[in-house]
C-alpha cells in the first residue's frame, strides 16, 4: 500500500529511529521524548512511532509552521528553538521531570543542555553533529541523574547488527505502516538531475520531512 517513492523515503529513517530510541534507549509507554529537529525526516517518524507506542513527545523546531506540522503528527509539547529555552519549556510541560528520552541530531552544542533537560534515569541518544563534534559533559550531572548517553549511526555497524534492526523494523514498524498508522512524511520529489538544488533546499533548511530524487 505505500507508493516505490514514498517507499524510499522508508528505511533508513525507521531504522536510525527503531534502533536508537527503541532498541538502545527502550522508550516505554508513558515516557517522554524530546525530539530535536522533529521536523526532519528523522523526526517526523520519531513523533509517529513514538505515539504509536503510547509515549508523549516533545519537540524542538525553528518555524510556527514547522511546529504547527509537528503537532498534527501527534507531538505534544512544541518547542521553537530559537525562541525559546527547551530544558525550560521541556521542564514546565513536564512539572519538572524532564525527557526520558532525547534523540539529538546536534552534537556538542546541545550536549550539556540535553543532559540539563534528562530525567532521572534519563537516555541521550546522539545521532547527529550538526553543532559539532567536541563538547564538555558534566559527569556529576550524569551521575545525579543515573543518565546514559549513547551515540550510534547506521553505516559503520556490521552487517549482523543491520540485519537485526531491520528484522526488528519488520516486526514492529510495518504492521504500523500497512495500517496507516505510521507514513513516511515526503517534503517534495526533485528529479536527479537536479541533485544539486535538492541539496540545497536541504542545506536552507525550509522542508519538512524527506527530499528524494527521481530517476
Amino acid at each position: 500500500g505505500v507508493g516505490l517513492v514514498d517507499a524510499a523515503g522508508l528505511p533508513e529513517v525507521v531504522s536510525t529511529v527503531w534502533s536508537n530510541v527503541f532498541l538502545i534507549s527502550h522508550l516505554r509507554p508513558g515516557e517522554t521524548l524530546l525530539v530535536h529537529g522533529g521536523s526532519s525526516g528523522i523526526g517526523t517518524m520519531a513523533i509517529q512511532l513514538a505515539k504509536a507506542v503510547g509515549a508523549r513527545v516533545a519537540v524542538t523546531a525553528g518555524t510556527e509552521d514547522k511546529l504547527r506540522y509537528c503537532g498534527e503528527l501527534g507531538a505534544d509539547i512544541l518547542i521553537n528553538y530559537r525562541e525559546q529555552d527547551f530544558v525550560e519549556e521541556l521542564k514546565k510541560a513536564t512539572e519538572g521531570a524532564g525527557a526520558d528520552v532525547i534523540l539529538d541530531n546536534m552534537g556538542a552544542k546541545y550536549l550539556d543542555r540535553n543532559v540539563q533537560a534528562l530525567a532521572v534515569n534519563g537516555r541521550l541518544a546522539i545521532i547527529g553533529l550538526q553543532g559539532g563534534i567536541k563538547g564538555e559533559l558534566n559527569l556529576n550531572a550524569l551521575l545525579m541523574k543515573r543518565a546514559a548517553v549513547t551515540a550510534a549511526s547506521l553505516r559503520a555497524r556490521p552487517l549482523s547488527e543491520k540485519t537485526s534492526i531491520v528484522a526488528a523494523v519488520r516486526e514492529h514498524v510495518w504492521p504500523l505502516i500497512a495500517a496507516g498508522k505510521v507514513r513516511p512524511i515526503i517534503d517534495r520529489t526533485l528529479p536527479m538531475s537536479e541533485a544539486a538544488a535538492a541539496h540545497r533546499v536541504l542545506e536552507e533548511s525550509g522542508h519538512i520531512g524527506k527530499v528524494l530524487l527521481t530517476l
